[in-house]
């Protein structure tokens, strides 16, 4: 008999979508053409890449010659965020806003350019993991090139006031940029109402395959290049086009938007019933983040004497697939900083498990993790 199992980690990546799927099969074999070339092999590669572009662009309400496909997220959130400090750079302007709880594509490119003599404001998040307007409007200064604040936490799933925040860049004249990796297929999102500048998004989140990435850029900004080569993607990123795993992004992130709404409804029923369960039946365990205000299949908690590593290699004994932080940071054996910027201390911290459900989970799912889960700790805290 095959072991049960339950995928909770969706916020580390998703199952390939079947639209998806059959989507790219074409292009995995016989459709091989390169979209550069002339001939109509490479011409009905190019064109199922427009294709791709134009349901990117309708997906988040922008122009097609404003998407520009990237390998990944992180990719997108790093030349997002150089484009627009060479930007500001060649007017005098050094200066980044960001929070203390971005993912390390972005504190890492930031780390970067405080060598190359920017200064970095960080934003900390209060004690529910939120950002306020006034937070950010108050870092501003006159050397302000760019705001970069997630749209959704990646580990507590709170959810930010992205249009506020936005709307206050555009009036005070400074670059605005928002990793949406978490937050787009989840939250209805338009760029030009919400007037973001740059978006990032990364394609495995939201059931297309991994290694492809949006970077949305406003057609008033001129992207910065980070790799030198051929002219793809309009001279802003160099190297022949994944056709496949491009084609395969627009038609899982079409689906994504489509019937958001109820799509919600139905997880976040799933994602309540799970908090209340193990309220209910784990005694000492605290709720990260905003409980209303949060992505609606993010669950992560601290669970006091316990060590989540150890949690984990249980619930895989079970066949629960979860995690205790984000997925890039995995090997890491420091305590979450996304957990340290909200104020838990070192032991809260590395306490901590994250359940991320989606449409694919079932009441049965979630009955089972509120069987298993509670054992496994009950296990830890009688050998600790």
């Amino acid at each position: 008999m095959s072991k049960r199992l339950v995928y909770a980690d969706n916020a580390a990546t998703t199952r390939l979508s079947a639209a998806a799927y059959e989507a790219m099969l074409p292009f995995l074999r016989d459709g091989f053409g390169n979209p550069s070339s002339v001939y109509s092999l490479g011409r009905d590669a190019a064109k199922a890449v427009l294709e791709a572009r134009q349901r990117v662009a309708a997906a988040i309400g922008a122009d097609v010659q404003e998407i520009y496909f990237t390998s990944c997220g992180s990719e997108a959130d790093n030349q997002a965020i150089r484009s627009a400090a060479l930007s500001g750079a060649a007017s005098g302007k050094r200066h980044i806003v960001t929070s203390a709880f971005e993912h390390h594509a972005v504190l890492h490119t930031c780390d970067f350019l405080k060598t190359q003599g920017y200064d970095i404001t960080y934003v900390t998040p209060d004690r529910n993991g939120l950002i306020s307007p006034d937070q950010v409007r108050n870092a501003l200064r006159d050397d302000t090139c760019l705001v970069t604040i997630m749209y959704a936490n990646n580990e507590i799933g709170t959810i930010q006031p992205v249009p506020e925040i936005a709307a206050l860049c555009k009036e005070s004249g400074v670059t605005f940029h928002t990793d949406a990796v978490q937050a787009v297929g989840h939250i209805p999102i338009n760029v030009k109402q919400q007037v973001i500048d740059m978006l990032s998004l990364s394609g495995h989140k939201l059931h297309a395959p991994k290694g492809v990435g949006v970077l949305y850029v406003n057609r008033r900004i001129t992207p910065s290049p980070l790799i030198f080569g051929g002219s793809q993607e309009r001279g802003r990123r160099a190297g022949t086009e994944n056709v496949p795993a491009i084609v395969g992004l627009g038609a899982a992130i079409t689906d994504a938007v489509s019937g958001i709404d109820e799509r919600r409804q139905y997880v976040l029923a799933m994602r309540d019933k799970l908090i209340d369960g193990l309220f209910e039946r784990i005694p000492d365990i605290t709720l990260n983040g905003d409980r209303h205000t949060r992505l609606e299949g993010n669950v992560n908690i601290s669970i006091k004497g316990i060590e989540g590593e150890s949690l984990l290699m249980l619930l895989d004994m079970q066949g629960i697939c979860a995690s205790s932080g984000s997925a890039c940071e995995s090997s890491s054996l420091d305590p979450s900083h996304v957990l340290r910027s909200i104020g838990l201390d070192e032991a809260a911290a590395k306490g901590s498990l994250r359940l991320t459900i989606n449409e694919e989970n079932t009441d049965d799912d979630i009955d089972y993790i509120l069987e298993k889960l509670p054992e496994a700790v009950t296990r830890l805290r009688e050998l600790s």
